[in-house]
């Protein structure tokens, strides 16, 4: 499909179908699509989730389902098939809910492969789903296999709900309407709410009192998602500078 103009915040023309400040009710680049500025911003591709989101509040990525982890392949996959069989556990599957996310073998035969989901049915609670796959499969899978269905990382991205366990995404630069695709910035700088007073040169980190907002990172366990470059006040919006992806 031909590319149309679209506009960088500066209106020069660029080969995008998208504007950088604009959301879409339908995608018109793969989820996961990288986009550098000139300036060194570097915004990904993303969709949001159930919930709209707001600009300047850091995002992270969809929760995993604890049903669709570990579970069992339902009849073997031979080297160069690009579909594969899995029995889910006790949580219903939607059309296409994993299009574009990655099936990964825990467990057993073929055990430390990933594979690009193409696409798939929808499914009940506890049945049966073939998933169509863009990778061929390399090692040979058996019933004793194990599988793990796995989202896009920017696939239906959330605020962030003060957990530090959660894998932090990036901020987007606009309000984004639920189930929209926008342009989310993931390096560089940027603006954002600020979880506590900052230093300038503070490590951020997912803030735990505010969603959507950074605090000074305290721990070696926890996430570096940027460097202040504004000293910060609690509640407000300061400058600082994204490290999540170059």
């Amino acid at each position: 499909m031909p590319f149309t103009l679209g506009t960088y915040q500066d209106d020069r023309p660029s080969l995008y179908n998208q504007g950088l400040f604009e959301q879409s009710m339908t995608a018109k680049h793969s989820i996961g699509t990288r986009r550098p500025l000139e300036d060194g911003r570097v915004f990904v591709y993303a969709k949001a989730g159930t919930a709209n989101l707001n600009a300047g509040q850091l995002c992270v990525a969809s929760s995993i389902v604890d049903d669709h982890v570990d579970i069992n392949i339902k009849k073997a996959a031979s080297v160069g098939d690009k579909a594969v069989t899995v029995t889910l556990g006790n949580t219903s599957v939607s059309l296409n809910q994993y299009k574009g996310g990655f099936l990964i073998i825990n467990n057993s035969d073929g055990k430390g492969y990933q594979y690009k989901i193409r696409d798939h049915a929808a499914a009940d609670a506890s049945g049966d789903l073939e998933i169509k796959l863009y990778d061929a499969i390399k090692v040979a899978l058996t019933t004793s296999s194990k599988a793990c269905l796995i989202k896009h990382p920017y696939d239906s991205v959330v605020i962030s709900a003060t957990d530090q366990l959660d894998l932090a995404t990036g901020v987007p630069p606009v309000n984004v309407t639920a189930g929209y695709y926008f342009w989310l910035q993931t390096w560089g700088p940027c603006s954002c709410l600020a979880d506590e007073t900052l230093a300038i040169g503070n490590t951020l980190t997912i803030g735990t009192g505010t969603a959507g907002a950074v605090e000074v990172k305290d721990a070696i366990s926890e996430q570096r998602v940027a460097i202040a470059n504004q000293a910060g006040v609690d509640g407000e919006y300061r400058q600082i500078f994204l490290t999540i992806q170059p």
